[in-house]
């Protein structure tokens, strides 16, 4: 029998892993196998390392599209991995460690190729990959801001329709994600992460920095129209399913969720973790968002009340576009085609 952490991953996650590119007999298989939560790491890093080792064959016999397409595969698999496995840190680094590695791997093989990259910060770096459309000199740029349990790992398929429209993609891992969340702990004034990451936009020759925008997904959707509210270089921003206020929304988190922002937030008990999520709020401060927005939810979200999205449609004070779906999950990724498309070419035309 299922236990109650994996069934509720199960229900909550299924739809994203395949959205975002985990096969969908992957997806049964491995959820099939597990009985138990402490399994879930291993499990799901045992099928990564098929897709590795396809990926590293591929490699050695000079099959170079092949290869970035089992390597891509297999990062994303180790990152389901460690995604929320916060209750054994040594086993879901060992997983992460694999997810960079395999993504890194990729890189030059994904089409268009990817760079990976060091943007200076608080006296270190944060990690990103830099990716540009083909056959576009010096093109705009859309900075991608992760959520709470994904990170640069996953990000491909939401990538795909912006490069396809013209758009690079800076995707990094910021404070609480991924390669950052082990030294600086989820904070709520991400503005000024993103003020250091456009600093670093700026410093490119290969990139149109005056053409900037901003894309946040979950967690990330309450980050990027906080940046936005405060960094006016930002052109255009785009919010999916993002919490106007975390605290409001807190205790109907999932048990998963509320333990990983306790543990990425650098917090010894929950009701610290909940001090801090108060810090991450959007009172008062989304009337200051003049950019171009655009914001999605999902009526059947469970994670994130939908009329979050509503509220800060309706409190900023630029030109906005509302998209609440009303079959749609969290990020509507049950629904991809009520919104993908849509938002790349929003924001290729507001960055043209």
């Amino acid at each position: 029998m299922t236990d109650a952490l994996v069934a509720s991953a199960i229900a909550h996650w299924a739809q994203r892993f395949v959205a975002n590119g985990v096969a969908l007999a992957d997806f049964q298989d491995v959820t099939a196998s597990i009985a138990s939560w402490g399994d879930w790491c291993r499990a799901w890093s045992a099928r990564a390392a098929i897709h590795e080792a396809m990926g590293r064959s591929a490699l050695a016999r000079g099959k170079y599209l092949s290869a970035g397409e089992h390597l891509q595969r297999a990062g994303i698999c180790y990152h389901f991995a460690k995604f929320l496995f916060v209750r054994d840190i040594a086993q879901m680094k060992e997983a992460h460690a694999k997810a960079v590695m395999c993504r890194t791997l990729a890189l030059p093989y994904l089409t268009p190729p990817g760079e990976r990259v060091a943007i200076p910060f608080a006296g270190t770096f944060l990690h990103g990959i830099l990716r540009k459309p083909i056959g576009v000199a010096h093109p705009p740029v859309m900075i991608m801001i992760c959520g709470l349990d994904s990170c640069k790992e996953e990000t491909d398929a939401y990538e795909q329709p912006y490069l396809a429209r013209g758009v690079a993609i800076l995707v990094f891992d910021g404070p609480g994600q991924g390669e950052a969340e082990y030294e600086f702990p989820i904070r709520g004034d991400y503005e000024i992460v993103v003020k250091a990451i456009i600093d670093y936009v700026e410093t490119r020759q290969d990139v149109d920095t005056s053409r900037i925008g901003l894309w946040g997904v979950s967690l990330g959707g309450y980050y990027a129209p906080r940046a936005a509210a405060f960094e006016k270089r930002v052109r255009a921003c785009i919010a999916l399913s993002g919490p106007f206020n975390l605290l409001g929304a807190w205790d109907g988190l999932p048990e998963l969720t509320r333990e990983a922002f306790r543990v990425r937030s650098h917090c010894a008990t929950e009701e610290d973790a909940r001090r801090n999520a108060a810090t991450l709020s959007l009172e008062g401060v989304a009337s200051r968002i003049t950019c171009p927005l655009f914001v999605v939810a999902g009526k059947q979200d469970r994670v994130i009340p939908w009329q979050d999205a509503e509220r800060l449609a309706r409190e900023v004070n630029g030109p906005v576009e509302l998209v609440v779906i009303p079959d749609g999950g969290h990020v509507a990724n049950n629904r991809g085609y009520c919104w993908r498309a849509q938002s790349a070419d929003w924001m290729a035309e507001k960055l043209s």
